[in-house]
């Protein structure tokens, strides 16, 4: 196993990876524009372009085949970016509505934090949110014991979030980071991996409770062990696909890349 002992930073995703067990705030509210829109979306077809910026992630669930050609149907027409514009303001204040539900830290995470702040290790975060939704997340995941040293949002880069690394570097700057090799990025998208990749950053993705897997708490621990394990393989080979470094069964295994 690579280990890294010159890392000087983490940088980690929110929803599915810090807070909100199996990323279900922002799914929840996709597949009720969506469904409102008259084209109700498969919980995949949700959760393909998980950890884009919102917009971003609309535009490209409207270009998907089954429901490009549904959207045809119903309106005679290809879906355009004011079909995505007029989605997407329905679905920022039925997000805002509800996210201060999602915000609760994932198992592991505040004690996991604890050890790489006592190692001297900076945190960072990178977001498929925007400011105004993270000014809702942020807070209550402070309340709650997660607090990263910044965050940054695609609305500090021009609005080119995921799978830019533009955050990633807003995040060095922030942290005055002078390496990315001394950079680590963590996250439970794909999205989140090619972000670390294009970055340039050693790039880890964490499978349990990540929107790759897609189950909430309850339900996966329901599962038998060789049900949850057929579940973290074939997520981890999405990771691996998609050009991670590692993968880690949750936010604990980290540590052992430092």
């Amino acid at each position: 196993m690579q280990t890294h002992n010159h890392i000087e930073a983490v940088i980690f995703d929110w929803a599915g990876t810090t807070v909100d067990y199996g990323c279900f705030a922002p799914v929840q509210v996709f597949t009720e524009v969506f469904t409102n829109a008259g084209v109700a979306p498969t919980p995949q077809e949700v959760r393909e372009p998980m950890g884009m910026l919102k917009w971003d992630h609309i535009r490209t669930m409207l270009e998907m085949p089954r429901i490009k050609r549904e959207w045809i149907r119903l309106y005679g027409q290809a879906p355009t970016d004011t079909d995505a514009d007029k989605l997407y303001a329905s679905y920022e204040p039925a997000l805002l509505h509800i996210l201060t539900r999602y915000a609760d830290p994932k198992p592991y995470v505040v004690e996991t934090i604890e050890k790489l702040r006592a190692l001297g290790i900076k945190i960072g975060s990178t977001t498929g949110y925007t400011d105004i939704m993270m000014e809702i997340v942020a807070p209550q995941a402070a309340k709650a014991g997660y607090a990263p040293d910044c965050w940054f949002s695609p609305d500090s880069c021009n609005k080119k979030g995921r799978p830019y690394p533009y955050m990633i570097f807003k995040n060095m700057e922030a942290l005055q980071i002078d390496s990315v090799s001394k950079v680590i990025k963590a996250g439970d998208t794909v999205a989140d991996i090619l972000e670390g990749k294009n970055a340039g950053v050693f790039t880890i993705g964490i499978l349990d409770g990540s929107s790759v897997i897609g189950l909430s708490e309850a339900e996966f621990e329901a599962l038998s062990e060789d049900e949850k394990n057929a579940l973290r393989k074939h997520a981890e080979q999405k990771y691996l696909d998609a050009g991670a470094d590692a993968v880690v069964q949750d936010i604990r295994g980290i540590l052992e890349y430092l």
